[in-house]
Order: structure tokens, then C-alpha cells, then sequence
């Protein structure tokens, strides 16, 4: 939660969907309750009951009376699918772009992003925050988290390319993804970075890889402007 224009409860709503998404509640797990919630996220019960209805009428949960609220059966629009990069994925649709601005730093894991990449809280984490575009517009912006490496570059310079291809250098190939999408309104970091008005709809696109049998995993938020982007489903 780190939009502050945004309603308390709808940030709430969507960091309790990214648990359900992400795989950290499965299905039929009872959610922690709302007094709970409340000490977790510091707000009263009225936005945490705000926050988990907005859920239950989009078919994530449901509540049992007296005893709890629980994950829905229903399966969320999870894809598994090849890994392709987003420079790749545009140029399969005649669209050239390029990376407009990279940013490679060397982190601390949140527990958020341990538990993605499957290594312990405050373990060393690369962050990897890039800006996507025509020489006209940018229109996507990635903010990566990946597996600490000592062979990976910390100069930014190495990342205008495709980091899948960047990473082959070092025998890794992501083979096994999972991704979720939704519409969001941009955040105040959304606003600068793509030059764009807080009212402009953007598509949030999460990506979780990693190499199968490997250590490397990666955890992705793409943001897209909404009129400049398509995602499509190959099946």
C-alpha cells in the first residue's frame, strides 16, 4: 500500500487479492479475522469490512457465519505460459520499443518480496526499475525484484537490453511464470515516471518466474497506460 490518494480500504483490497493471487492464501484458507486485519493495517473495522465485501463481491472470498471468512474455490486468472520479454512481445506485434531509462540497485528483501523469491527477510535482493517506450512516448514501467547474484551487474548501463537475454549470459532461462492482471489508478511514483495525469487508467500486470530446479527467481510489477497496451492470452 503506497498510494496515499487512494481510499484506505481499496489499497487494502488489493493487497489482500495479491495474497490470493500470489498463492500465499490458497483455496479454502481461512483469512486472518477482521480484528486482526485491523492490528495488521493500523485501520478501523469499517474499512477492513469495506475492504474484504469488495472481495466477496468479486468472487475472491466468502464468509460461514460465526466462524470466519474463507478463500473462494474459484480459481483467480492465473496464466502459465512461455516467458517472453516485453521488448520481444511487442516486436511479435510490430510495435518497436525500447528501454528509455534503467535503475539497478542492490536491496534488503521486504517480507513480501522473500517470500516471492523464496529466500529469507532482509536477505540481498536486486531491484530493478525500468521505463519502456517509443523515442516518442513511455508508456510501461517495471519495478523487478530478482535473486541476488555477485555475477549480476550493478551498473545500470547492462540493463537497456532484455534482461531475459541478459540473463542467458549466466546459463539461467525462466521457464516456468505465473501472472495476474488487473486495472488500477497510477500512483504518484506511476505519474512521474511515465509523464502521465492521475487520472490515466493503467493496466497492473504482476509476474512471478523463476528458473525450474534453479535458485534464480523473479518477482515483477508492470505498469502499462492503459490506451497504449494489450495484453492478449495465447491458449
Amino acid at each position: 500500500m503506497n498510494d496515499n490518494r487512494l481510499p484506505l480500504y481499496i489499497q487494502i483490497a488489493s493487497d489482500l487479492k495479491f495474497k490470493i493471487h500470489s498463492g500465499e492464501w490458497e483455496v479454502e484458507d481461512q483469512i486472518p479475522t477482521e480484528f486482526e486485519l485491523c492490528n495488521i493495517y493500523d485501520v478501523s473495522r469499517i474499512t477492513i469490512r469495506k475492504a474484504i465485501d469488495q472481495l466477496v463481491n468479486e468472487g475472491l472470498l466468502y464468509r460461514k457465519r460465526a466462524v470466519g471468512t474463507f478463500v473462494q474455490s474459484k480459481e483467480p486468472e492465473i496464466k502459465e505460459t512461455i516467458v517472453k520479454s516485453f521488448t520481444q512481445e511487442m516486436n511479435d506485434l510490430g510495435r518497436k520499443v525500447h528501454t528509455l531509462q534503467a535503475k539497478i540497485e542492490k536491496k534488503t528483501a521486504s517480507a513480501k518480496i522473500a517470500n516471492f523469491l523464496n529466500i529469507k527477510e532482509g536477505e540481498p535482493v536486486l531491484n530493478l526499475q525500468r521505463v519502456f517506450g517509443t523515442d516518442d512516448l513511455a508508456f510501461a514501467f517495471f519495478d523487478t525484484y530478482f535473486t541476488f547474484d555477485q555475477r549480476f551487474s550493478i551498473d545500470s548501463q547492462d540493463y537497456y537490453g532484455s534482461f531475459y537475454e541478459y540473463l542467458k549470459k549466466f546459463d539461467i532461462v525462466v521457464d516456468s511464470i505465473k501472472e495476474y492482471v488487473e486495472a488500477i489508478e497510477p500512483s504518484e511514483q506511476l505519474v512521474q515516471a511515465l509523464e502521465i495525469n492521475e487520472h490515466t487508467p493503467i493496466l497492473k500486470r504482476v509476474r512471478i518466474t523463476q528458473q525450474l530446479g534453479k535458485d534464480f527467481h523473479e518477482y515483477s510489477e508492470c505498469f502499462y497506460i492503459g490506451s497504449e497496451y494489450r495484453y492478449y492470452v495465447e491458449g
